[in-house]
């Protein structure tokens, strides 16, 4: 193992990420009510700009009036090339900086920004006594961020996620894709060798694989969580449900919805199972038997356990408290 530490980050559940227009106040009670583990106000694509403010001060209502039922929040402000995103800020962290958890950042692009945003936060903290400290989203969804994804997961001990967002990415990039954000293009594929009789399979592949697969590995070395961004179609549990097996898979601990009916699925399918659950506290209790007996190795079933096997069955057991603590204390408000 190397010599540097992976800091170690607050930890709170990120499974269903929901997405809530800010301008669409109707939808505020339902979402805090439901069951996302997660949601986020949304201040910038999803507001025109005629209705910006309006929509600021809605969500700040909101974040000081509703019960969020335990769920964590995040108000998703707009991009630091624009105008609005000083007062979004202020705005927010003043007048709501008690309830609030996380901001979301859109289109990233260098460490730069993530220090600004840190240091107005620093200030609006300190002047105004907010005594739990906001913590940053990052979304990464242009080239420029891509590049340097490494450098911005450092920028700041506020830091908390890394959300890989394809569609804006894709047109950053010029890339071509399907008219469902998330979905596989069918262009992206591979023929294989004709058969005896010059037939040819054609097999899809995913275009975003590499995407994230670099955001999953720069956000487990920086101690944050790597989360998928959205598939839009919502008639599509199948669909939905591919794309997020594919980004479990690489090791995201949840994804962006754009509708309560994406929230149950993603709940599920990144909860660690129960056989996951029971392998991980029999690893643990490997670790503190050969603790106790001051054994030199960990082994279990014969094999030797090492300490990424470790810190996986600890993180694993640590979810599943957080999911348990979660449904205790949604039932304990009926």
């Amino acid at each position: 193992m190397s010599f540097k530490t992976i800091p170690v980050r607050t930890q709170r559940l990120s499974r269903s990420m929901l997405a809530v227009p800010g301008s669409k106040p109707q939808f505020f009670e339902k979402a805090a009510a439901g069951a996302a583990d997660l949601i986020f106000f949304d201040l910038e694509d999803s507001v025109p700009p005629d209705k910006k403010a309006q929509a600021r001060k809605e969500v700040i209502a909101a974040l000081n009036e509703l019960d969020f039922r335990g769920k964590s929040v995040s108000v998703r402000i707009n991009g630091l090339d624009t105008h609005y995103m000083y007062r979004d800020v202020v705005d927010v962290a003043e007048q709501a900086g008690n309830r609030l958890d996380l901001i979301l950042v859109p289109k990233v692009g260098c460490a730069a920004d993530i220090y600004a945003l840190d240091m107005l936060l620093t200030q609006i903290e300190q002047a105004k006594g907010i005594k739990q400290r906001i913590g940053i989203e990052l979304l990464v969804e242009t080239p420029l961020g891509l590049q340097n994804i490494g450098e911005i997961a450092a920028a700041s001990p506020r830091n908390e996620s890394i959300v890989f967002g394809s569609a804006d990415y894709a047109a950053a990039a010029g890339a071509q894709t399907a008219s469902i954000i998330g979905a596989p293009n069918p262009n992206y594929h591979v023929l294989t060798d004709p058969d005896p009789e010059g037939g040819r399979e054609r097999h899809w592949g995913d275009m975003w694989h590499y995407h994230l697969a670099r955001l999953v590995a720069v956000a487990r070395a920086n101690g944050l969580r790597p989360i998928d961004g959205p598939f839009s179609d919502i008639k599509d549990p199948d669909g939905w449900t591919a794309s997020a097996k594919r980004a479990r898979t690489l090791g995201c601990e949840g994804k962006m919805a754009i509708h309560p009916s994406q929230v149950e699925l993603a709940n599920e399918l990144f909860k660690p199972s129960a056989d996951e659950v029971a392998q991980a506290r029999r690893v643990l209790a490997a670790l503190e038997q050969a603790e106790q007996t001051g054994a030199g190795a960990v082994t279990l079933d014969g094999k030797m356990i090492d300490i990424a096997s470790i810190r996986q069955a600890e993180a694993t057991v640590k979810k599943a408290d957080l999911v348990a603590e979660k449904a205790a204390h949604q039932g304990s408000l009926g």
